[in-house]
């Protein structure tokens, strides 16, 4: 089973490798176009309020919902009580996006006022960004229905597909740089088009891989009593959501505080935040999120069948895989923050001021990076089982601390303050769901764990002395020519991942594709 769930895994991250290179390259586009001042800003600000709610109606709480829901039908229920199930749930989630999306639209001055307070001062720059809301926040309506079908087609075990869509927005933002920004005079509202177009594509790429799996129907708003158990499927998703949504909106009440906090200090600090943020979502997309999407579904059908055992197993396996990956990734953002950021972004009107800031916050977020991981593991040891009330508890005690710590360092530390807020936010979401599975007896270590994890962390430390050295003067990369640069980033990150699983292999850990070998125990 688990050598199943790795090549799975493999597949998605595989997708998801290819969609944060295209996202590399749209940010590279980015930093070209609009640096890291006043333009990026404003478009950060105007494509983070869909995203906001995105975390709520899409992957965030509709998800950890409606998969569990779904699996249970499609493994326990007829094919035309599945069928109505699924017309009910798209029904009823369509119409409520389409109120939240015109109520968006129709608000986006109070959302851009709530979300970018700093902005006010400037009225051209706070005018702009509430048109690019404008335009962008329907991205919302779409993007909320891909995530539906994509939580059905990873339950029929088709991720490739899903995994893939996101390349399709950043092919369509960085068609719309090329395309539409020489024909508007604003950068950031030609973007915000991109934006849209993005949520049309993206939803329509879905539908032949959805008809392959009979899973294309009409929509359905009202129930007769023919359709009872689909009604209460439905419900059931609905009763699930509520308080995953509050975790949801908790979690999202991070970026806000961030948000708000970043516009209120020196131009730029929001761009700075969104640049290193990305890098270090680098490994949490292209692992992740991948190992998440995979592991849900299948702890869900563990569940279904009352495989404890194997659901326990598979935690732990999956914990495994976290600390392997992101052990090393952790140390190498840690060691090349300066580097990556010069390489990747400074270039076009993007700043040297911008490498050194970002750099910065790159490092804060880089220490949150295993346990960001983590919960993505974690949590879907509730989810899997029904339980979406622990992981808001979790979440909501996250997010206090993320605005205590928030308020507490962004004075003396400014930008930097709020991404290590984030890594303190996370490093206690993860110990407080462990320590919940632990408690319910859900998870229970596997043997050989200290062993495995001292020499993870050697082979890591080693690797880091290598990128240390081989990075030389960490300043002088600003100077570098492009082409220099680049190649030298690539020599260091294929020396150091090169090194790292040599390393393992010689203090005798063997990575094999069911388990980590016995003999590493």
């Amino acid at each position: 089973m688990s050598s199943r769930i790795l090549k799975s895994t493999s597949v998605v991250g595989s997708m998801t490798l290819l969609s944060r290179l295209s996202g590399m390259v749209r940010d590279v586009v980015f930093a070209h176009l609009l640096g890291d001042k006043d333009a990026a800003d404003v478009f950060f600000v105007a494509f983070r309020i869909p995203n906001f709610f995105r975390r709520i109606t899409a992957e965030g709480a509709f998800s950890a919902a409606f998969v569990p829901v779904f699996t249970d039908f499609r493994e326990n229920r007829s094919e035309d009580q599945n069928s109505i199930f699924i017309q009910l749930m798209l029904g009823r989630f369509g119409l409520i996006l389409l109120l939240i999306t015109f109520l968006g639209v129709l608000g986006s001055e109070y959302l851009v006022s709530l979300l970018a307070w700093g902005f006010k001062g400037d009225p051209q720059k706070f005018q702009l960004t509430v048109t690019a809301t404008q335009i962008a926040f329907p991205y919302l309506f779409f993007i909320s229905l891909v995530a539906m079908a994509a939580g059905m087609l990873n339950t029929c075990g088709r991720f490739a597909a899903p995994a893939a869509t996101p390349v399709l927005l950043n092919a369509c933002l960085i068609f719309a740089a090329i395309v539409f920004v020489p024909l508007f005079t604003d950068a950031p509202i030609a973007l915000a088009f991109g934006v849209l177009l993005a949520g049309v594509v993206q939803l329509v790429f879905q539908i032949p891989f959805l008809r392959k799996e009979k899973l294309t129907i009409r929509p359905r708003v009202r129930a007769n009593k023919e359709m009872a158990v689909g009604d209460r499927g439905v419900a059931q998703v609905f009763r699930l959501m509520i308080p995953a949504i509050f975790g949801a909106s908790a979690a999202q009440l991070n970026v806000l505080i961030n948000t708000v906090l970043a516009s209120l200090m020196t131009a730029g600090s929001i761009s700075w935040l969104y640049y290193s943020d990305r890098l270090m979502e680098f490994p949490v997309g292209v692992f992740g999120i991948a190992l998440g999407t995979v592991l849900l579904p299948n702890l869900s059908k563990k569940y279904t069948s009352q495989s404890m055992a194997a659901f326990g197993k598979t935690l732990d396996w999956g914990m495994r895989w976290v600390w392997l990956i992101c052990i090393p990734a952790t140390i190498a953002l840690v060691v090349l923050a300066k580097p990556l950021i010069a390489t990747i972004f400074y270039h076009g009107d993007f700043s040297v001021e911008g490498v050194h800031q970002a750099s910065r916050s790159l490092i804060a977020f880089s220490l949150g990076l295993i346990p960001i991981v983590m919960v993505k593991v974690l949590a879907n040891g509730f989810y899997a089982r029904k339980n979406t009330r622990k992981p808001v508890r979790v979440g909501m005690i996250a997010v206090a601390i993320n605005i205590a710590v928030s308020l507490l360092l962004f004075y003396p530390l400014q930008h930097v303050g709020l991404a290590l807020a984030t890594s303190v936010a996370a490093l206690a979401n993860a110990y407080l769901l462990y320590s919940g599975l632990r408690a319910e007896q859900i998870l229970t270590d596997q043997p050989g764990w200290f062993s495995f994890l001292l020499r993870a962390f050697a082979a890591s430390l080693v690797m880091g002395l290598i990128l240390y050295f081989g990075a030389g003067d960490v300043d002088q990369w600003v100077n570098m020519e492009i082409f220099r640069r680049v190649l030298k980033l690539l020599l260091l990150v294929l020396a150091g991942g090169i090194s790292y699983f040599i390393l393992l292999f010689l203090f005798g850990l063997r990575v094999n594709m069911m388990w980590l070998d016995r003999e590493s125990e």
